[in-house]
C-alpha cells in the first residue's frame, strides 16, 4: 500500500512531469527502505533469533487484535513523524494541537483500514507466500487498491490538515476539475519507485507481520520526506 507524498514542482510545470520528476528522486532513498524492508524479511526466514522475536510479536499481535495495527501505525505514520517536524520553527504552527489530534486519528484509521485489506486479500488469495500469491497480491494493492482508495482518501485526508482542516480549500480544488489527474495520478507515479517493492516485501511475510513491516516503512518514508522537504525549503531561501 502506498502512501501520498510528492516533491514540491513549478507551478507551470506538467503533473506527469513533476511526478517523473519526483519518481528518479525517490529511487535512492527507495533502495534505503527497500534494504530495510529485505532485510527483515530475509532475518526473518534465515535469522533464527530474529525469528523468534518477530514470532513474540505475532504473540502479542494475536492478543491485541486490530489494535496492534493501530497502535503501530499511529506511532509510525503520526505520533514520530509529529515530534520530528515540531523541531522545526518554520512548519511548527503547522502542527499545532488540534493538527496533531486529527493526524493521530487519521493514522488510527489507515491502520485498521490497512489490517482489514491485509486480511481481505488473505481470504481472497490465500495466506501462502509463494510467488504467485505475493504477486497476485501486490498486483491488486497498486493497481486496484491504491488508485482507487487508498491513495485518494489519503491526499484528502492530509490535505485537510495542511488546510487548517477548512474543507472550503479541498472543495474549490475539486470543483476547479482534473482533481485526480492534478493529484492522484502524480503521487502514484511518484510514490511508484519505493512502495511498489516494499508491498512485495509486505505480502513475502506472513499476515501477523505485515503491518509491522509496512509500519516500519512508512515510519522511515514520512521522516524521509520530512528531511527532503526541510532541504528543499532552505535551498529556497
Amino acid at each position: 500500500m502506498s502512501e501520498a507524498t510528492t516533491h514540491s514542482a513549478p507551478a507551470l510545470e506538467a503533473p506527469w512531469r513533476a511526478s517523473l520528476r519526483a519518481a528518479r528522486a525517490n529511487v535512492v532513498p527507495g533502495v534505503i527502505l527497500w534494504s530495510v524492508g529485505l532485510a527483515l524479511v530475509l532475518a526473518y526466514y534465515f535469522h533464527p533469533p530474529t525469528h523468534a522475536v518477530l514470532e513474540r510479536i505475532t504473540g502479542l499481535r494475536d492478543r491485541l487484535g486490530f489494535g496492534f495495527p493501530v497502535i503501530g501505525t499511529v506511532l509510525c505514520g503520526g505520533i514520530l513523524p509529529i515530534l520530528y517536524l515540531r523541531r522545526d520553527p518554520a512548519v511548527r504552527d503547522d502542527y499545532r494541537l488540534r493538527n496533531c489530534v486529527f493526524l493521530v486519528l487519521f493514522w488510527a484509521y489507515k491502520g485498521v483500514e490497512i489490517e482489514l485489506w491485509y486480511r481481505f486479500l488473505a481470504f481472497l488469495v490465500g495466506h501462502g507466500n509463494d510467488l504467485r500469491t505475493v504477486l497476485i497480491k501486490s498486483f491488486l494493492d497498486q493497481v486496484v487498491y491504491c488508485p482507487l482508495y487508498a491513495v485518494p482518501m489519503t491526499v484528502v485526508g492530509l490535505s485537510f490538515n495542511h488546510a487548517g482542516l477548512k474543507l472550503a480549500p479541498l472543495v474549490a480544488d475539486f470543483r476547479a476539475g482534473g482533481w485526480y489527474r492534478r493529484h492522484i495520478l502524480p503521487t502514484l507515479i511518484a510514490n511508484a519507485a519505493i512502495w511498489v517493492p516494499v508491498v512485495f516485501l509486505v505480502y513475502s511475510l506472513p499476515l501477523s507481520l505485515q503491518t509491522l513491516l509496512f509500519d516500519l516503512v512508512l515510519c522511515f518514508y514520512i521522516l524521509m520526506v520530512a528531511h527532503i522537504t526541510r532541504r528543499q525549503g532552505r535551498r529556497v531561501s
